[in-house]
């Protein structure tokens, strides 16, 4: 029985997020862990509204504040400790991560 662990990391600070991916890239590499990826996402480009006023009937707004959500995605498969190690980490505040283990069946099992 093996899992994957699925590590979904987003930031709107690119090089901190690709110096992070590096990080784990490279961790991944020296214990041995089989490593799939990192697969960049296109950049997602969200706006958000801005309300001069809280009243629900006033329409004066600011311009939108407009920003750019960068997207990597990485797999790690078996090493379980390794995974776990990694997705508990302290991550700089500009850093979403999400971990998702899937556990799969041997075909002998």
């Amino acid at each position: 029985m093996t899992f994957v662990t699925r590590l979904t990391l987003q930031s709107g600070d690119r090089a901190a997020l690709d110096g992070l991916v590096e990080d784990i890239k490279e961790t991944a590499e020296r214990k041995g862990a089989a490593l799939k990826g990192p697969h960049s996402h296109p950049p997602e480009r969200l706006t958000v509204p801005q309300h001069c006023r809280l009243h629900a009937d006033d329409e004066r707004r600011f311009s939108s504040w407009e920003y750019t959500v960068f997207t990597r995605e990485l797999e790690i498969h078996g090493h379980d400790n390794l995974a776990r190690n990694i997705a508990s980490q302290n991550f700089p505040d500009s850093i979403h991560i999400e971990a998702e283990v899937e556990q799969i069946h041997d075909m002998g099992t």
